[in-house]
């Protein structure tokens, strides 16, 4: 057993204990239904039924060392989480800016920091469970860092290149049933789809219960707000785009994330959910956002009002004590 508290999981209040539990079941949730689809016994259905859910699912449902990377990605996708932005992180001079040469900062941080300590001694018997060989340990590596790196969506140039791989896997021309089921093109389709299982599990309560979104959006809110009090997150408050902000995150981020699990054609019924709610959300967010903005505005202005009141000193010895890291 891998306690979470073995990792240093971060103190945010957004990249916290309880995100990350929300991750991990989110991205449990979302195996199952590959794994297991629609309720089917694998101990009663024949060899040829197998080799079709197999293929269906581009080999998922029986890959256990992909399904264990899932949800190990989860569990430190956002291990040393500083509660900055890759940008903000760059623009401080932090430490790890230079050291992972800007690119993905914070991502590659936390599998650093979480692949040290899984190799730590305390840990040899769960790596007797992982991996067997090399060969095993190389896939599963490899597998962490992709999971990890595809949580970065703010990088231009990796959206790119995800976007490229899903139109040359999932080609509009044919549908997924009928496309070629060669051993290449299904494991190029089964990384795809782990990644974005990743993607979908960070921000699943954009495609849960208004309620649950609700609740993330206020802590994401609130990490933003103090981090612009703290003078990281540049001279404008957050406040005065959020609203705006989130709708062009439903319709430029989270609504294109829900289709393509819905075509990628692995989640049967399931699919529908995840665009269903954040469809719903988004049209709730619309008719409700600029009130709740104005709550969540009011509600971090009363908690954090000493800092409002703090000088420009008291930031720049912030920047001191951060840089210094």
């Amino acid at each position: 057993c891998l306690p979470l508290n073995t990792f240093t999981i971060s103190s945010c209040r957004v990249d916290n204990f309880e995100h990350c539990s929300h991750v991990i079941m989110s991205a449990g949730k979302m195996m199952r239904r590959i794994v297991n689809p629609d309720g089917v016994d694998f101990d009663k259905v024949g060899v040829n039924e197998a080799e079709e859910l197999h293929a269906q699912t581009y080999g998922l449902c029986s890959d256990k060392l992909m399904q264990f990377a899932v949800v190990f990605s989860a569990l430190i996708h956002d291990v040393d989480h500083t509660g900055l932005t890759n940008a903000e992180l760059d623009k401080m001079r932090a430490p790890v800016a230079s050291a992972y040469r800007h690119k993905s900062i914070a991502e590659q941080n936390s599998v650093d920091v979480a692949w040290t300590v899984l190799m730590d001694g305390r840990f040899k018997d769960l790596r007797a469970c992982i991996y067997t060989n090399e060969q095993e340990l190389a896939r599963f590596r490899q597998l962490i860092v992709n999971a990890v790196m595809a949580t970065d969506i703010a990088d231009k140039e990796l959206k790119k290149l995800r976007e490229s791989r899903w139109d040359q896997a999932f080609a509009e021309s044919a549908p997924v049933a009928a496309l070629d089921m060669d051993q290449i093109d299904s494991d190029r389709k089964a990384t795809i789809v782990f990644e974005y299982i990743i993607q979908a599990s960070d921000v699943a309560h954009t495609m849960q219960h208004w309620h649950t979104y609700q609740k993330f959006n206020r802590r994401l809110f609130e990490e933003r707000y103090l981090a612009w009090l703290n003078g990281h997150a540049g001279e404008e408050d957050p406040s005065l785009s959020w609203y705006q902000g989130e709708i062009g995150f439903f319709d430029f981020y989270i609504i294109p994330l829900a289709r393509k699990l819905e075509k990628c054609g692995v989640f049967g019924v399931s699919s529908d959910e995840y665009l269903n709610y954040a469809k719903e959300n988004r049209k709730e967010w619309e008719i409700k956002g600029r009130g709740l903005v104005e709550e969540m505005l009011e509600s971090c202005r009363e908690k954090y009002n000493n800092i409002l009141e703090g000088s420009e000193e008291h930031f720049r010895e912030e920047d001191e004590d951060f840089i210094d890291m």
